[in-house]
């Protein structure tokens, strides 16, 4: 099984980061031959969408760009988890310009009606992190990836959030947190 884990933080060996990297160990200790691939973001060329609409016509974006692979990678996953800390109140930039060139992937299933040949059996999943912790500090990324998963014909079946990790690294002087992580990452790699 392919499972794919996008990841938004610009901060190097952050949160967000240990965090992914747990929940790999827990894919591992779940099912050693699940395929984990940890994709960052902020390395990449991803153009912003500019609502061209020539997605919906051939189900193609017209940027060439690093998002054209990942196109591809997420047609092949069988889990995929947006890993991404919050910044006000939703994802960060990075993994809001993947989220929105979703949108050629939007168009192929609703307008040009292709559907994923796997459809049903295609997860998608939520990690975030947050410095603070407010009530409703989660629902933006959370609503913001339902949306997502839907354009990738993946159901969304839920999220590992941890507020007030307002410091880089604190993850891993928490290990509560750390075992969540890898708890996580086994349900996911669950058959």
């Amino acid at each position: 099984m392919n499972i794919t884990i996008f990841l938004g933080s610009p901060r190097k060996k952050g949160n967000t980061v240990l965090l992914a990297e747990a929940i790999i160990e827990g894919i591992r200790q779940e099912n050693r031959h699940c395929r984990t691939e940890l994709i960052h973001l902020p390395q990449l060329d991803i153009h912003p969408c500019i609502g061209c609409g020539s997605c919906e016509r051939e189900g193609n974006c017209i940027f060439e760009d690093d998002m054209q692979a990942l196109y591809d990678k997420i047609g092949k996953a069988r889990r995929i988890v947006i890993a991404s800390p919050i910044y006000f109140y939703s994802v960060t930039a990075q993994a809001k310009l993947f989220i929105d060139r979703c949108q050629a992937l939007w168009s192929r299933r609703y307008i040009l009606k292709q559907r994923h040949p796997d459809r049903d059996r295609r997860r998608g999943y939520l990690v975030s992190v947050a410095a603070t912790k407010g009530e409703r500090l989660f629902e933006g990324a959370i609503l913001t990836s339902r949306y997502a998963f839907d354009a990738m014909d993946c159901s969304y079946e839920g999220e590992l959030t941890v507020p007030g990790a307002d410091s880089k690294g604190v993850v891993s002087k928490r290990p509560e947190i750390l075992a969540r992580a890898r708890q996580f990452g086994r349900a996911i790699a669950a058959p």
